[in-house]
Parts: C-alpha cells; structure tokens; sequence
C-alpha cells in the first residue's frame, strides 16, 4: 500500500518550448544569452559590492544578497531548459525535479522576504534619514537577510515532501520547462487538498504580508517625499527608491499574473512565457536597473575595468562638469 501511495513514475518529460520547432533555433539563442548576460551581470554586481569599500552599505548589502539569489534562481530553473533545448533530451528524473521545484519556491520566496526587507531600508531612509546608519547598522541588515533565507527555505518543505508523496498517474509530461508545482498538481490523480491547504496558509505568509509591508512601506515613502517643498529633493528622495520600486512591480506584476488570473483565461504558452520573465528575464534586468543611475556602482565600476587609468582620466572632466552644474544649481 505504502508504494501505491507513492509516485507511479520516475521520470518526468519537460515539454519546454518544444511546440514551436520552427523556432528553436531562435529560441535557444535566446535563452542562452539572457541565461549568460544574468549570471555575468550579477556575479559582476556582486563582486563590486563585495570588493569596493564605498559599497559597504545596508543597501548595496541587500543588492549583493539579491545578486546571490538571481544567480541561483536562474542556475537551478533554466539549466534543464538549455540542457533540453542543446540536447533534445527533455526527460528529467523524480528526484531532480522534486530538487528543483524545492530550491524554486524556496528563492521565490527568499526573493519576496528580501524586496520587503529592503523596501523597509528605504522607508528608513526616507522617512528617518538622521537614523539611518543607526537603524540599519550591520547586526540589522545580517539579521534581516538571514531570516529571509532560513523563512525561504523552511517554508516549502512541506508542500515539496507531499507533492513527491502524490500518484501521478495521469502522465509524466510536464508542459513547462522546469518542475512548477500547479503543473505537476494537475498530473496527479491523488487527493490534493491537503497540498491546496498549506498552500493557501504560506501563500499568506509568504506573499501577502510581505507585499503588505511593502505596500505600507511605499505608502509612508511617497507621503513623506510629497511633504517635500523642493522639487530637486523631491526627485532625489524619489530616485533612491525608484529602482527598488522597478523590480518590485516588475516582480510581483508577473506573479500575479500567472498566479492570480481566472483559470478560464489560463494558456500553458502564456504561462511558461511569463514565467520566463520572473525566473530568467527579471534577474537578468536588476543588475542593470539598479547600477543605471548610481554613481557609487559607476565608479566602482570604472575602476574594474581594465586601463582604469586611462578611462579615468576621460570620464573625469564629464564627472566634475556634472558634479558641478548640480552644486551650481542647488
């Protein structure tokens, strides 16, 4: 009975983007270059945070985290699509793909824990600037990001252990390209509720009250910088929490949408598509999105790269000039 209870499989078939085979070409290049561009972009952001002593801060600390985390999360939900897409062989193992739908949820929810922790750094420096260094010192920013690895990771073992205990017996196709959970729960003929359960009650805690202190966060945020007289201070509080607030629409636009929206308008096309943008396009955006307009990631930037020297010596004058039509006009 034990094994009757168990899965009737033990391998799964990743269906991918194989329903366009005109354009797999296309699609595998595609693929390849964000998958690259994102691991380079962060791994490079990383490094900058951890080797330029003018990133030592709470923010650039949270950034490195969530440079740590993309890397991750891409590495573990597109490395059997390349492999698939290179190879022709979609098929992948119970095990694998019970590993990679646990590290799944697990850094989509580490993500969720890290954008509300760092919505709260910039509501702090906003709202609290005098306080800041002394709000968010190092003890702080250790303890927030280390609760949102260990929730992260914790929070998902129960559902990934009664998933693998589901019989699927109604095939062992998946029409996605990694081992998403709602896919894999249609496959199964087994009864689910329970699963459903505990899904519902962590999707609160993990989601709902995340965003919620996101939300209030932003709330208390735009409040404050509307209080603000001048229209250059206004801009300035703006623009250091305008690339957070990028990716945390960017983010939770795209969870929503595959997540949320009536099943009567759910296309299994559509979902793999979306779902590339949270798990492939999205990590590959947050390097650049938040070294686009920051000066301190410019500069430390410039000095990586190779004749440091010599670049520094052509980007100085335009550096001064803009440093001091900014001084002259405030």
């Amino acid at each position: 009975m034990g094994k009757e209870n168990k899965s009737s499989v033990s391998e799964f078939f990743l269906l991918g983007f194989f329903e366009y085979p005109h354009l797999q070409l296309l699609i595998s290049v595609t693929i390849f270059l964000i998958f690259l561009i994102s691991v380079l972009g962060n791994f490079m952001f990383l490094m900058l945070v951890c080797a330029d002593s003018h990133l030592q801060k709470p923010m650039y600390f949270f950034l490195g985290n969530l440079s740590f985390l993309d890397i991750s999360n891409t590495s573990v939900t597109l490395s059997t699509l390349l492999h698939s897409l290179m190879t022709g062989d979609t098929q992948i193992s119970f095990c694998l793909c019970m590993a990679q739908l646990y590290f799944f949820l697990s850094f989509t929810g580490i993500e969720i824990f890290l954008l509300a922790a760092m919505a709260y750094d910039r509501y702090v420096a906003i709202c609290n600037p005098l306080r800041y260094l002394l709000i968010m010192n190092r003890r702080a920013c250790i303890l927030l990001t280390s609760a949102s690895w260990i929730l992260g990771f914790m929070n998902v073992i129960s559902h990934t252990f009664l998933t693998s205990q589901l019989s699927f017996c109604r095939g062992n196709e998946i029409d996605h390209f990694f081992c998403e959970l709602t896919v894999l729960m249609k496959l199964s003929c087994s009864d689910i509720s329970n699963i459903e359960i505990i899904l519902f009650s962590q999707g609160v805690f993990v989601s709902f009250i995340p965003f919620g202190l996101t939300l209030t966060s932003y709330i208390y945020i735009i409040s404050n910088i509307l209080k603000i007289n001048s229209a250059k201070g206004r801009h300035k509080a703006f623009s250091t929490c305008s690339s957070h607030l990028t990716i945390v629409t960017l983010f939770y636009g795209t969870l929503i949408f595959v997540y949320l929206r009536p099943t009567s308008i759910h296309s299994p096309g559509q979902d793999k598509v979306f779902s590339l943008l949270y798990t492939a396009l999205i990590p590959m955006l947050n390097p650049f999105i938040y070294s686009l307009r920051n000066e301190d990631v410019k500069r430390a930037l410039l000095k990586c790269l190779p004749m440091n020297y010599s670049w520094s010596n052509y980007m100085n004058p335009f550096l001064y000039k803009r440093q001091h039509f900014t001084h002259r006009n405030n």
